[in-house]
């Protein structure tokens, strides 16, 4: 037997290689990734954790992070990566549904944590940015400083779990999506060959590493390619434009892409030598495909994806990158078009809900037996909710979501939770949650808002009294305030002509 995520990735990797490059002058081999996540999976053993075990991680963007994670795929335990823009109080609810062996936090935000761990009964250690020798960087990583680089890796079926991420809707509570070791190696092989990716390409990482797009569409395809990546904190045009000229592909999300096009020095010169740009995560506008081509030369390659499904599909590597789709199925992806009622598959250029099958797709969600059911065909196929069609020439198009959910800088908002907190402000009757069109993050959120009679609230003051209480992403960009809100006969909130009223509203810079 073998530990198929991590054999698989590292299969055809060359020790000496150089895996990663560090702003801070670090470089990291393929024996150093060995090594080092051999001493995460030790400490994780220490430290009491079992095959089969969460591990809950929210810490910032570090190469250690992410030998946290090879290392607990490596100890036969499932990561469970959780925005790092989340606070306490929504982090509760993902450790009480998880129930995690350990909680692995910022060791700025420990103190915040140590209650809630307590009462739940979760080993809380923490491990932050190292930044030189000697210094120490939480006391996860005063572990691993211990422990031996050597580990026999724990034996892992393909079916056996090596992630959950946690997944949004639009009733308020989020889902966790349970992703095997097949799930994330196949899809990292699948685009590997697509997207042609080899030992000599340099991909610059901006991405974070709390999603699926930086953690596993990113990093997982650098390393069972055998290439080597720029391994950046974050996202900045300073940064981007530095690193650019050493580096042969990128991936990002639309914000990446429009910020970089209101940079004068990002010109052809600086990107004449670049293999591919990739832009996933939110839809990207046919006037930013056309800008950027003009600009550099370069067709951005759009693809789509899901927490639950990685990717599915992708515009071609070789061959027209329709502006506007999101290309065609992946090899060993299966996609069809179906009647939202009736389940029936509808033909060429009719719009349904897009249904996906393939080793990709997840098993279900955690602890969600009734929920999974109703998400899966019998015939094996996922229902995503979204809604598309598929054109004349067979690239698919994404039309729409058949719920509400927001998607905002690549992040999914639930519509309900920012409305809950809304409501219970001072002086707030109702409101609703809308995402609307918005230049950088594809999707703002706004906030439409009834007063209660004869109260007189202020746009700031009502954002300032939430601030602290939600996280950014989810954080109004703007708040309007109407006598009611509009509803079908049934009593349903009309959102669709909300965000129609409101569509231009966040379309200036």
């Amino acid at each position: 037997m073998a530990n198929t995520l991590f054999d698989g990735l590292l299969e055809n990797t060359k020790a000496e290689a150089r895996f990663a490059e560090l702003p801070d002058g670090r470089f990291y081999t393929y024996q150093d990734v060995v090594n080092v996540s051999g001493k995460f999976a030790n400490a994780l053993v220490a430290l009491g954790v079992k095959p089969g075990d969460r591990v809950a991680v929210q810490v910032p963007k570090s190469i250690e992070a992410l030998m946290l994670y090879l290392g607990t795929v490596r100890a036969g335990a499932v990561f469970l990566p959780l925005n790092t823009g989340y606070m306490p109080a929504e982090i509760e609810y993902f450790v009480s549904d998880a129930s995690p062996a350990l909680l692995v936090c910022d060791p700025e935000k420990a103190s915040g944590y140590k209650e809630l761990a307590n009462r739940l009964g979760v080993g809380l250690e923490t491990l932050g940015v190292w930044t030189e020798p000697g210094c120490s960087a939480g006391t996860l990583l005063d572990y691993v400083e211990k422990a031996s680089p050597d580990f026999n890796n724990i034996d892992r079926d393909p079916a056996d779990l090596a992630a959950i991420l946690y997944t949004s809707g639009t009733t308020g509570r989020s889902k966790g999506a349970m992703l095997s070791h097949e799930n994330l190696l196949s899809n990292a092989l699948t685009l590997k060959e697509y997207w042609q990716f080899t030992a000599n390409d340099v991909l610059l990482h901006a991405l974070p590493i709390f999603h699926t797009h930086g953690l596993f569409v990113a990093t997982n395809t650098v390393l069972v390619s055998g290439a080597s990546m720029i391994f950046l904190p974050g996202f900045s045009n300073d940064q981007v434009i530095e690193y650019l000229p050493n580096a042969t592909a990128m991936m990002g999300v639309p914000t990446f892409y429009t910020r970089l096009l209101d940079d004068q020095r990002f010109d052809r010169d600086l990107v004449q030598h670049m293999r591919l740009f990739v832009s996933g995560s939110a839809p990207l506008l046919a006037e930013t495909h056309q800008q950027f081509e003009d600009r550099t030369g370069h067709r951005i390659l759009e693809r789509y994806g899901m927490t639950e499904t990685n990717m599915n599909t992708s515009n071609p590597y070789d061959g027209e990158r329709k502006a506007g789709t999101v290309g065609f199925p992946l090899p060993g992806v299966e996609l069809r078009i179906t009647d939202p009622d009736s389940g029936k598959t509808l033909d060429q250029g009719e719009i349904g809900i897009i249904e996906v099958k393939g080793p990709n797709v997840f098993s279900g969600y955690w602890q969600m037996p009734e929920k999974t059911k109703e998400e899966f065909r019998e015939d094996g196929f996922f229902i995503t909710g979204d809604m598309g069609m598929i054109d004349g020439d067979g690239y698919v198009h994404i039309v729409g979501r058949s719920k509400d959910l927001i998607i905002s800088g690549g992040y999914n908002v639930y519509p309900k939770e920012v409305e809950l907190l809304l409501d219970e402000q001072d002086g707030v009757k109702e409101s609703a949650v809308i995402g609307v069109p918005h230049p950088d993050f594809g999707e703002g959120v706004v906030g439409v808002i009834v007063a209660e009679k004869d109260r007189a609230l202020e746009e700031k003051d009502l954002l300032e009294s939430i601030r602290s209480q939600i996280a950014r992403y989810k954080q109004p960009k703007r708040l309007v305030f109407i006598d009611e809100l509009p509803r079908n006969t049934m009593g349903k909130v009309q959102k669709n002509i909300l965000r129609d009223s409101y569509k231009d509203l966040l379309q200036s810079r």
